[in-house]
């Protein structure tokens, strides 16, 4: 069995809505970034609302 280096430079993460509704979906991001903070449309209020990374998902 061989080690080998994976460069795994980006993490898939999901992205909690603001608003309070519980929506969420799944985005992609830098390893070395900070945690993200986007304004994208939230369905359940049909307004723009600030999404906040809750959780890693996983490496990519």
């Amino acid at each position: 069995m061989f080690l080998t280096a994976v460069n795994r430079e980006t993490v898939l993460v999901q992205m909690v809505s603001a608003a309070g509704t519980g929506y969420c979906f799944n985005t992609k991001r830098n390893r070395l970034r900070d945690k993200l903070v986007l304004r994208k449309n939230d369905p359940f209020v049909n307004k723009h609302v600030l999404f906040h990374e809750k959780k890693k998902i996983r490496s990519i």
